[in-house]
């Protein structure tokens, strides 16, 4: 894992050797969907020999080319919904509090034709909240934040962000339609997990 930046703590990096531990051994190939600034893509870059990086952000990806030398990743200025990568062509694809800024299901979709057979998909999410449904979560997610901070300091990622996204249990719903037989977890500090397998060609 690139620890570079192994300070920078948040809510999805918390998550980021999650989503690792799902990287199959024999990847070539990843994506990382609104990569950002590049963090998780120069992290997926120490595991997987050749990685590509996009978002619609330029400064993002300014940024995140500033820090790419002597790694082996590319970063695209552009929008994964249309650029014109084949289909099929990737052994992994990421995506870190990417989803709730498309539209999901076809985003999910997409991702799906994009993977290879016998790849993944790995997903770390936000999802909306229901006041009463989801107090008992928002509450323990606040103390385990307070938690973290007696020992960390919280870094503000430079990217784009928006607020509003679909609930736990839209997206549940939306990836087992999409992604039958993918793993979706919650998780405490406000985000989930969705992991994917696309079944191998027969």
């Amino acid at each position: 894992m690139d620890d570079s930046h192994s300070d920078r703590w948040n809510h999805n990096t918390h998550y980021h050797p999650r989503l690792l531990r799902a990287v199959p051994a024999h990847s070539r190939t990843a994506l990382d969907v609104g990569c950002g600034e590049g963090m998780f893509t120069r992290r997926l870059a120490a595991v997987v020999p050749t990685v590509v990086g996009i978002d619609t952000d330029e400064a993002s990806i300014e940024a995140a080319r500033l820090q790419a030398d002597g790694i082996n990743a590319q970063y695209l200025h552009a929008d994964f919904m249309d650029h014109p990568f084949d289909n099929a062509s990737f052994d992994v694809i990421t995506a870190i509090a990417t989803l709730h800024h498309l539209d999901a299901r076809s985003a999910l979709a997409r991702m799906r034709d994009l993977l290879r057979p016998g790849g993944v998909i790995a997903i770390l999410g936000l999802a909306g909240s229901t006041p009463i449904r989801d107090a008992p979560f928002e509450l323990a997610a606040a103390v385990a934040h307070r938690a973290h901070l007696l020992t960390k300091t919280y870094w503000e990622h430079p990217s784009p962000t928006v607020s509003a996204a679909p609930s736990y249990a839209q997206m549940r719903h939306i990836a087992g339609e999409v992604l039958p037989g993918s793993r979706f977890r919650r998780h405490l500090l406000w985000r989930y997990s969705l992991i994917w397998a696309k079944p191998p060609e027969r």
